[in-house]
């Protein structure tokens, strides 16, 4: 932090749009400033290194200064999702051990609420409200002094995310100085991304994807960022080109949104956007060549987990148009590319051995951007760690390339594969002919208890129109699928269960199908 306060200096690093319109424009020296002056707020506020602060905000720079000021002190930042229920927040609180909660005003009743009368001491964090107490604060304390680096700060806990699991309660990922620097850095190099690259935030930034990609990784390159309070298809393309933005991380959930919308990207490739990173959840072949057909902008799919930091694999940036086309389009499911140097990936089978190329297992992963642990959960990372791999839970295979290099595919949750007669069948595999149904604006399969194969499947489908009929959907599969992964049942939604981050939650809807629990189908 310290080079790029020399370095960079009146440099923009962070600029701001919120919900009305609104810009601001934090300069690298501002910001470090600032961020010095919060982590000396922290220390007079009793934390310090070692400690957990936990951050209940949303998408603006407070939270990002938030963050900053945690790692500039060595403590621990805990972000907190606000769009989660009651019951979690309160989990999530009680169980983290923070010492301290920075809070967003609009947040601090339920805050208060979640602590269950547990005194813990909290600040409000609103730099723009019309209360200037918060700023004040900050200005009239000393900047915190530029820590010295040494291996013992690299390992200090940094970052404890809870997963968004479907059921039971969240587990805290903890992770250390050295997995953002590995794993920022080689999203760094990947993309090449310098100090004249512009990337845009408009995922959330209590999630890893938010934090890492469109954060840790331009600090760390010396780039600016542009941060949206909101993502908006309306003005998705339209500020790329404003603000000359080269590159953005998306969710596929995005893609569909913008596709939906008829997002007009003029302007935007010629402002200079290479291309949209896409991960963190779950990407089909259909949707990525409709966007890519649409805009003429190549999607680098990716994938990772809060587990892994963030990404463990992209797509080379350098595949000629055939090859990514190849990549994308060929094998069922689009590729979630090659391995980034910071990590090792394989597939492996139950019992931890490798599979052949081609062959469905686990994937697996190790390296210097994998998790410390969970947090306080022995059961946990027993099942996590057991072969000496971090056990990913998704199902997916691999297929060498000509140099050598292993492309790997996902297929899907290894939890969320419907067990049909004891044949395991993947979801995504059935996604991907549900969406090209005629009359689906989108879908996906689901899973439910059926008494006569255990399992059965079914659709949950967001249609075009009205006028769409289940006979329609269903017969199209059938002509697509065989019997035994052809969904049985369509049921019509306005909305498909997904967690802030993009990710589909089909356990979540199991209940939808419960009357055709004693159904049969030839």
């Amino acid at each position: 932090m310290q080079q790029n306060d020399a370095t960079y200096g009146e440099k923009p690093w962070l600029i701001y749009y919120g919900e009305d319109g609104s810009r601001m424009n934090w300069s690298y020296s501002v910001f470090i400033d600032v961020s010095r002056r919060l982590a000396r707020l922290l220390q007079q506020h009793g934390a310090g290194r070692g400690s957990r602060v936990v951050i209940a905000s949303h998408n603006h720079p407070d939270t990002i200064l938030g963050y900053f000021a945690c790692w500039l002190l060595g403590a621990c930042a805990v972000p907190l999702n606000m769009t989660e229920d009651d019951q979690r927040l309160a989990y999530i609180l009680t169980n983290c051990d923070a010492s301290l909660v920075l809070c967003r005003s609009c947040y601090a009743e339920r805050i208060g609420m979640a602590l269950q009368g547990a005194a813990l001491p909290l600040i409000d964090m609103d730099s723009d409200s019309a209360d200037p107490q918060f700023y004040a604060a900050v200005r009239g304390c000393e900047p915190l002094d530029f820590p010295e680096a040494d291996d013992d700060m690299l390992e200090q806990e940094c970052l404890l995310v809870y997963t968004s699991g479907t059921t039971g309660n969240p587990k805290g990922v903890v992770l250390v100085q050295r997995n953002l620097f590995a794993d920022g850095q080689d999203i760094t190099d990947w993309h090449g991304i310098t100090p004249d690259t512009r990337m845009m935030c408009v995922l959330p930034v209590h999630h890893v994807n938010g934090t890492i990609v469109t954060h840790v990784t331009p600090f760390i390159a010396g780039s600016s960022v542009v941060l949206h309070r909101k993502f908006s298809p309306k003005t998705f393309f339209s500020t790329i080109a404003a603000e000359q933005v080269g590159i953005v991380s998306v969710v596929p959930t995005l893609l569909a949104f913008l596709l939906e919308a008829g997002a007009d990207a003029a302007g935007a490739r010629e402002a200079g956007l290479r291309h949209i990173i896409c991960g963190a959840g779950p990407l089909t072949c259909e949707l990525a060549d409709r966007f890519e057909s649409a805009y003429g902008i190549r999607v680098l799919h990716g994938y990772g987990l809060s587990e892994t930091t963030c990404y463990s694999c992209f797509l080379p940036v350098d595949l000629s148009d055939e090859e990514h086309r190849h990549w994308m389009q060929d094998y069922g499911f689009p590729s979630i590319g090659v391995a980034i140097p910071c990590n090792e990936m394989a597939i492996h089978d139950a019992a931890g051995h490798d599979v052949p190329d081609g062959e469905r297992g686990e994937i697996v992963i190790r390296g210097r951007n994998v998790m410390l642990g969970y947090d306080k959960n022995e059961k946990a990372n027993a099942e996590a760690f057991a072969f000496g791999w971090f056990r990913s839970g998704d199902e997916g295979f691999r297929i060498a390339d000509r140099q050598g290099r292993h492309f790997y595919f996902i297929t899907g949750r290894l939890k969320e594969l419907i067990i049909r007669g004891g044949v395991n069948l993947a979801p995504l595999e059935i996604d991907e002919v549900i969406n090209r149904a005629p009359g689906v604006k989108a879908g996906i399969c689901v899973g439910f208890e059926n008494n006569m194969y255990g399992e059965e499947v079914g659709a949950l489908v967001i249609r075009t129109d009205d006028s769409v009929r289940q006979e329609q959907i269903l017969n199209f599969c059938a002509e697509h699928l065989p019997a035994s992964k052809r969904p049985k049942v369509v049921i019509f939604t306005e909305a498909l269960p997904v967690t802030s981050t993009g990710k589909y939650q089909r356990n979540s809807v199991k209940h939808l199908f419960a009357q055709w629990k004693d159904a049969q189908w030839r």
